[in-house]
């Protein structure tokens, strides 16, 4: 059942796995196109958590999100079955660009991150607002994020692109961690690579991040519009 709460309409979703869970998630990105009304969400696993709000109507729950709402619970009674999800492709490799900015530093920051397989198709295109930090906390962000992404999405070898030569050459050892603020993002980063077959660090020109780094503004600007 769907719980109004002052982010708006609520509601879990349990799956058996992951896989029936991004297939779910896939369902759900098509109808919020057809219906123009986007969702928040978070999933972890085989679990999915959705808000529907409408920020035209100053933040207020409306038909349109009820709407949606049922509509959602329609795909879940027609969800994929397991053999039908067991036929869906299993990424073994993928590719990671990443990237975080502060307006400010420290100010209003997000990480971005986009997921591609190895012909480059687009399989995550994600901005996430993190309030006030600094770009490289927000670059350390970015990688997390991705890597528990790609994690939960069985992955096993990854190639991490990142215009931050700091991060990169701190994750490879070259660079000594000098801000204690970072030790422990940067630890994390390197607990989650212990998750994979392979990983690999390559530095990109800001030029060739421009999908993350238009993650990373998209969120942005989101929170601003939220907040006028």
């Amino acid at each position: 059942m769907w719980q109004e709460t002052k982010h708006g309409l609520y509601k879990q979703f349990n799956f058996d796995n992951f896989k029936q869970a991004w297939a779910f998630m896939g369902r759900v990105a098509d109808l919020a196109e057809t219906m123009q009304h986007h969702p928040r969400w978070e999933n972890e696993w085989s679990v999915v958590q959705i808000w529907l709000i409408t920020h035209e109507d100053s933040n207020n729950i409306t038909d349109t999100d009820r709407k949606m709402a049922e509509a959602i619970d329609q795909l879940v009674e027609g969800q994929l079955t397991d053999q039908e999800t067991a036929k869906l492709p299993h990424i073994a490799e993928a590719k990671i660009f990443a990237d975080g900015g502060s307006r400010g530093n420290p100010g209003p920051s997000a990480s971005g991150y986009v997921i591609m397989d190895k012909e480059d198709n687009v399989l995550v295109d994600r901005g996430v607002y993190l309030g006030v930090t600094t770009n490289n906390q927000a670059e350390y962000t970015a990688l997390k994020l991705a890597l528990e992404e790609c994690k939960a999405m069985g992955i096993n070898e990854l190639e991490v692109y990142m215009d931050s030569l700091l991060v990169i050459n701190q994750m490879k050892g070259i660079f000594k961690i000098k801000n204690r603020e970072l030790w422990p993002i940067h630890q994390a980063a390197v607990d989650l690579i212990k998750s994979f077959k392979h990983v690999s660090f390559s530095h990109v020109p800001r030029e060739f991040n421009k999908l993350a780094d238009a993650a990373v503004n998209r969120a942005l600007d989101d929170h601003i519009a939220d907040q006028a």
